[in-house]
Parts: structure tokens; sequence; C-alpha cells
């Protein structure tokens, strides 16, 4: 996408000037500005009537409701839209199934396979985006989806990877989503053992380095059928990202070790079609020496091994402290308290790793609740672009345009090639090129001329590198016009939107948006820095 002045609809000039002066306080009470922060925090922004809700509610009900969110009942035009998407209950070897048969049959080369297999490939990845983003838009759990952002970040695999096309809804369905808030050895336990991310960081080909393979198991499919030989990826990240963090106290040599005793922690794709088995341990593939990992010596133990692995990094005091500042950070700042990070350390060890505990000492801490730290945190695309369409109340149900908002703005969704996933910094998204994409967002959103409300065609489904191309175009020929193009659905109310908003919005922001012309003030309001940060 260009970036130019012209670009933005004479957004940007005003957003120059909102910038200009030192931005006052907010006049609003205490309470507006601290219902606004939980909202903020706690979910992804407020939609319309919301800091008025939470204000009815008190603030400490609002985060023990959302704490529980097992108590909190779905709308039912949300259950009805998630009840389309088939991929929510299929198993991931049928899934898988789908997805190998379409490769094989496009091998013939002949247009109908192919188009076939596009298809199928883009319906799978449209139902699972599709699942995530109406949850995120719509569900009244939002904490729950604050911490599926936040853990599926944490254990990133990235979706264009081989099979992981088709097993990222299964990965967030099974092992990221039913252990949000329970304790941390679950989820880690549920991620190392799910085949989308043995398949990503490669342990499923990890074997001992005498291992021969029979014949039988050179029949395996693909690169399992060849592989012989240690694979280091997988013990790597979880000691580096998932667990100790990269100062964690341990060495190369306990990164060997570690890769040794997860040997033979696999899957076999038809295994999984035949029988259901997303999990195997192969004991011909392990490496059954004995280890010394950590300062201790493992016996051979097979399985066992592994999990026992799993529950020492799980308690390790570095673990509780590489989590505490990442959950500070994400919440609070992003150069967060050392006091805080301590007290949320010794929370989550004296809890044996309870997150929900965890959040709960993090969300009730003068920390989190200061003023000081209220808008501190610059939001990420995936925040910006749900906050925005969250507080204008847009019904969505193309999600193609918010793809491919998501992939213009440098964060599309399951999209990190990288473990470390994205970052959720200001320094890692302010930058003027990526402030421009952000405006030309804020201003297709305002001015209505997003296709949101248009049902996603049956048998239509398009590529991700389509969507990100088709998405480029339109709001390149928005912010090309001279004149304002055709709208495709109504364009926010600019006084409900600033009612929604509330106190995020300082009188500074205000005065000069109401200067402008009021088919302006929408994109205005979402294009604004305030807005920026959360």
């Amino acid at each position: 996408m260009k970036s130019s002045v012209s670009a933005v609809l004479l957004v940007f000039p005003v957003w120059l000037a909102l910038c200009g002066p030192a931005q006052a306080a907010s006049a609003a009470p205490v309470t507006d500005q601290e219902a606004a922060h939980l909202l903020n925090r706690l979910a992804f922004g407020p939609r319309p009537g919301d800091i008025a809700s939470l204000q009815q509610m008190g603030a400490d009900a609002y985060i023990a409701q959302q704490l529980h969110p097992e108590n909190i009942p779905l709308p039912d035009t949300l259950q009805q839209k998630l009840a389309q998407l088939s991929i929510l209950s299929a198993s991931p070897g049928t899934v898988l199934y789908q997805y190998q048969k379409a490769l094989k049959d496009a091998r013939d080369d002949s247009e109908e396979s192919k188009k076939h297999r596009r298809e199928l490939v883009g319906s799978i990845m449209e139902q699972t985006a599709a699942a995530r983003l109406w949850r995120a838009l719509e569900s009244p759990r939002q904490l729950e989806e604050v911490m599926v952002d936040f853990w599926f970040n944490h254990f990133n695999v990235y979706e264009a990877k081989g099979f992981d096309r088709a097993l990222i809804a299964s990965y967030e369905r099974d092992a990221i989503r039913p252990y949000v808030f329970g304790h941390f050895r679950d989820l880690l336990g549920a991620t190392a053992r799910h085949p989308a991310m043995l398949f990503y960081l490669d342990n499923w080909l990890s074997t001992a380095a005498d291992f021969h393979a029979n014949p039988r198991q050179r029949g395996a499919q693909g690169q399992k059928g060849k592989s012989a030989g240690l694979n280091e990826n997988y013990a790597r990240e979880l000691m580096e990202l998932h667990t100790l963090g990269v100062d964690g106290g341990y060495t190369q040599n306990d990164v060997t070790e570690l890769a040794r005793m997860l040997t033979g922690w696999t899957f076999d794709p038809r295994s999984m079609v035949s029988r259901n088995q997303n999990f195997i341990f192969d004991m011909a593939r392990h490496d059954d020496g004995s280890k010394q990992w950590l300062g201790q010596t493992i016996r051979a133990d097979g399985r066992n091994e592994g999990e026992h692995a799993l529950d020492v990094l799980a308690m390790h005091p570095a673990t509780a402290h590489h989590l505490s500042f990442q959950l500070a950070q994400y919440f609070v700042a992003d150069q967060p308290p050392t006091a805080l990070v301590e007290r949320l350390a010794q929370r989550y060890l004296d809890t044996q790793g309870d997150i929900r505990a965890v959040l709960d000492t993090l969300f009730h801490s003068p920390e989190f609740r200061s003023p000081a730290n209220y808008g501190s945190k610059y939001k990420t695309p995936y925040q910006f672009t749900l906050s925005a369409l969250r507080a204008t109340g847009t019904p969505v149900q193309n999600i193609r345009p918010v793809l491919g908002t998501l992939a213009q703005l440098g964060m599309p969704l399951y999209g990190s090639q990288t473990p470390d996933g994205y970052k959720n910094t200001e320094t890692a998204w302010l930058n003027p090129d990526a402030l421009s994409r952000r405006i030309n967002f804020a201003t297709a959103l305002g001015g209505g001329y997003l296709p949101l409300l248009q049902s996603l065609e049956n048998g239509q489904a398009a590529g991700m590198k389509r969507i990100e191309k088709n998405t480029e175009k339109q709001m390149e020929k928005i912010s090309m016009e001279k004149t304002p193009p055709r709208q495709l659905m109504p364009p926010p109310d600019p006084v409900q939107l600033q009612t929604a908003l509330g106190p995020l919005l300082t009188p500074v922001t205000l005065n000069v948006i109401h200067q402008q012309p009021a088919a302006l003030r929408a994109a205005l309001m979402l294009g604004s820095p305030d807005f920026m940060q959360h």
C-alpha cells in the first residue's frame, strides 16, 4: 500500500494537528476513566453502552465475571454464526485428510483440481479466522478472547507451514482455548502434544542419533519417512520462549539433552485420520540413554522423560518470572514495575501455576489500577482493528476486509512466521508507514466504505494473498479518490461513537475533531492518537 498524505482523505493533516499541542487530561469522572481502562485491557475496547454497563456493575464485579467466562452466556446471534463453521467441530484428522487429498488431486495440474485446492484451503483459513474474529468482536467473554490472543501468541505456530494450514483450528480449539485460565502445566502439555506444534517446530521428525528406520517406518509419509537424527528446534523454544526465558539459566547442552528426552514425541497423519490419534510416543525413535539436564540425571523412562521435563519447566522460578513479566507487560506497561512482576511470580509459585489466580492478583494490583497506566500501551494492529470495529458497533459478516487490514498493518492473523510471535510494545508498531495504514483503515471504516455486511459466499473462498491484494487495492482506491467513493454500509454515527468511547478521547482531541466536517469525525476519532493507545 502506498504511503502519502493524499492517501488518507485529509485525515492525516488533522492527525498531525492532534499530535501538536500537549493533550489535557480528560474531564470525565475517575469512574469513567477506570471503566474505560478495564474495557481497554480486559476486552478489545468498549462497544456502545459498555462503559455505562461496567460502571453499573462495578469494577471488581466485572473482573470477577470476566475471570469466569463459563458463567457468561453467549448471545444467540453469535452462537448461530459459529454454528455455520463446520471446522469448529471437525477433528484435526478429518481436516488434514481433506487438505492432503486436495493437494494430491491438484498434482494432475488440471484447472478444476487447482480450483478445488484453492477453495478448500481458503475455506479452512476463512472458517478458522471467522471463529476467532467473531468471538473477539461479539463475545461478552472478552477476557477469554484476550487470553486466547495472549497464549496463542506465546505458543505461536505459523499457519502457512505445511500441515499447519489444516491444524490451526484444532490447535486453538483443543490446545489453547480450554486452558487459558487453568494451570500452566496443562496448557504447556496440551501445546507440546498437539500435532500443530510438533509439526511447526519439527519435533515430529526428531529421533535418536542411532535411529535406523525399518521398511514400515520408511514408508511413512513425506519427511518423516526419511528423517533420522536429533532436531533441537522445539527443545530450544520450549525453554527460551515457552518457559524459562532467554536468561533462564540453561545451557546449549541443556537444549540438546532436552531434545533427546523429547525424541519419539510425534504424530502420524494416517493414525489421525483412521483412529483420531493426534499424538504418538514412538519408542523406536526415542533416545533411551541417560541424560544430564538442568543439573539432574535423567534415567531412561520413555515418554515420562518428556512429561517430567514439562513438570520441571512449568514450576521453575525462572518460568514464573518470565510469564509474570509477559503478563505484566501485556496488561500494564511496556516496562512493567519490577515489584509487580515479583508479586505475580510468587503468586504463580504459591498456586502451582494457576493462571486465573495470577490474573486476579494482577487486576487488583495498585499498578494495574493506577491512572498513570491508563492509556499507556500502544495498540497492536489486532487490538486496533478489533477495537475500532467494536467501538462503531459494526456487525461484521464478511471478515475478508478485516483479514486484509491485519495483513496490511503487518500482523496477519496466525501469520507470525517465527516462534516468538508478535510483539505488543510501542516500539514494535509505531512508525510513520504503519500509522498511515491505520489511518487509511480508520478512513474506510469511518466513511462506510468497507464491505463488512456482505455474507461470505459459499465456494468462493479466497487465499490470504488475494485477500491482502484486494484490500490493498480497495484502500488505495478509497484514499486516492478526489471525491468520496460509494458507501458500502452505513457509516458510524460520530455522536454515538464519541459516547461509546467516553473518556478515551481527550477534550483537546475532541475540540480539533469538532472543527472538521461531520462526515469526517468518525474517521478522525478512530485515527486519533488517543484511540491508538489503550
